[in-house]
């Protein structure tokens, strides 16, 4: 296998890994977002009700969940620093490889 094509699968797998790193930092930010709103609207609607058993309790939605996000996020740190080190292993070969041609 060429090094310019270990380079750019390197390369290519850190982009990706930083795309599902930035997705899942949006899903944690989301996610905590709409616990707090959904949190904030019930205890709104309990002060605003009469008696205790008209106060109404959040809606029930499905935001992206925190515990698979930050998995997610593990993961693609995981990966990025593995393609990081792809990145440097070609680099230091070729670098060999130009030091032992000249």
């Amino acid at each position: 296998m060429p090094i310019g094509d270990v380079l750019n699968a390197g390369v290519e797998g850190f982009n990706r890994a930083q795309q599902n790193i930035e997705r899942a930092s949006a899903d944690i930010n989301r996610a905590t977002i709409d616990q707090q709103s959904d949190e904030q609207l019930a205890q709104q609607r309990q002060l605003e009700a009469a008696r205790p058993e008209e106060a109404v309790t959040a809606p029930v939605s499905q935001p992206p969940r925190i515990d698979e996000s930050l998995v997610n996020l593990k993961v693609e740190e995981f990966n990025a620093k593995a393609n990081t080190q792809s990145i440097q292993t070609a680099d230091e070969v070729l670098g060999t490889l130009i030091d032992i041609k000249v």
